[in-house]
């Protein structure tokens, strides 16, 4: 399979539906990644197009995904909520080399802008979009405007959420994932600053899905190509329902309102 086959088996007309489940590296317990095989069963159930994980995480499911429509993307970068001062700085723990024979489909990597240490973080994403590009991976970016020494350009409203987007973009990643930045106008700002699918995160799981679906539905408009979206998933009481509605709206083009009352959210 070559990287135009598997971006759009990950992305099937343009759109996606992406749920990350690396959160346990960083923070553990972690609610919702208990039962992981569990979890993994209801999203590939729910037809996630693709779960990004940790690769010891990648290697021992990714035989669940085997002919269902779900495929798994390795994340490659990890930091841990004992690392005081480093806590936001990411390291790489492996190589997009490793992916294929994990059962991946591709390789993520993570950029906190603003964050001390963010020049070893773009050499990192630059080396595996590099070693990628060899073996014909896609590669998501999760660039993050971030940190304490975040320095906007002046009259940006995105607040560097648009330059994030770009910096993964520039440095050869296929997929950016990026922020909701609060209104419409903005965000179109974000999503217009690259020629590559935009995936909105989720946040923190706050509890309020369907404000959570209509921001969504929002972000489609405004140039989205779907979600990479975990907390507001993998924590709800019903992640299924919650996949499935977000499906409605990005496959299907539903309005929040009725992805919502279809799966009683």
């Amino acid at each position: 399979m070559d990287k135009a086959l598997r971006l759009e088996k990950m992305l099937p007309n343009g759109k996606g539906l992406w749920i990350p489940i690396d959160h346990g590296l960083s923070d553990y317990p972690n609610h919702g990644l208990e039962d992981t095989e569990a979890l993994i069963r209801e999203l590939i159930e729910a037809k996630v197009d693709v779960i990004v994980a940790q690769k010891g995480l990648v290697s021992h499911y990714s035989h669940l995904c085997h002919g269902t429509e779900t495929s798994m993307v390795i994340h490659l970068s990890a930091s841990t909520r004992h690392g005081g001062e480093d806590a936001s700085r990411k390291v790489l723990v492996g190589n997009p080399s490793e992916i294929l024979s994990r059962g991946g489909i591709g390789a993520s990597a993570q950029v906190n802008m603003g964050t001390t240490g963010e020049a070893g973080m773009l050499k990192a994403l630059g080396n595996v979009t590099t070693d990628a590009h060899h073996i014909g991976l896609p590669v998501l970016g999760m660039v993050y405007a971030r940190g304490s020494n975040l320095n906007p350009v002046p009259g940006d409203q995105t607040q560097g959420v648009a330059q994030a987007a770009r910096v993964a973009f520039e440095l050869g990643c296929d997929v950016a994932k990026t922020t909701w930045t609060g209104d419409s106008e903005s965000f179109k700002q974000v999503t217009s600053a690259a020629p590559i699918p935009m995936l909105v995160a989720g946040g923190a799981n706050t509890g309020d899905t369907r404000s959570v679906l209509l921001m969504v539905e929002k972000a489609m408009k405004a140039g989205a190509s779907g979600v990479c979206m975990g907390r507001q998933v993998f924590a709800h009481k019903h992640p299924a329902k919650v996949a499935k509605a977000l499906r409605r709206i990005i496959h299907d083009g539903c309005s929040s309102t009725q992805a919502a009352d279809e799966f009683n959210l």
